[in-house]
């Protein structure tokens, strides 16, 4: 996470809330809605929140059944934001397929998906400190 940074551009003559993202290497490009007068050209915030979350997941726990040496095969997650203003929170759902795991992996699997580092940091919350220059 400390090498973690991203920047994101929005100029004039961009469409409406179109905004051009650099995420390390990595160029994204981030918008909202057309209901929400954007024009539907990349993902939403929120979205990269979630996704942020499920590929942190999906990677941790891939992560962990190779170090336990256990069989690996699918792995799906899904997140949504569910609820609203103060009672708002994130529903997120791991499908492991085409492994052959007891109850007791899949009790383990679970736990490790409470202490990804993504989700323990939305969970902690963390402070920003913002400078406008």
């Amino acid at each position: 996470m400390s090498n973690s940074q991203a920047t994101a551009r929005l100029g004039p003559a961009d469409a409406n809330y179109l905004v051009h993202l650099q995420a390390g290497s990595h160029a994204l490009t981030g918008d909202e809605s057309a209901g929400l007068g954007g024009t539907d050209q990349g993902p939403a915030p929120f979205a990269f929140v979630l996704s942020g979350l499920v590929s942190c997941t999906a990677i941790t726990l891939k992560m962990y059944m190779q170090r336990k040496g256990w069989p690996v095969a699918d792995v799906e997650v899904t997140a949504a934001f569910q609820g609203k203003d103060e009672a708002r929170f994130i529903r997120r759902e791991v499908k492991v397929s085409g492994a052959d795991l007891g109850e007791a992996e899949r009790e383990r699997l679970a736990q490790i998906c409470e202490r990804t580092p993504v989700t323990l940091f939305l969970k902690a919350a963390s402070r920003i400190e913002t400078t406008l220059v």
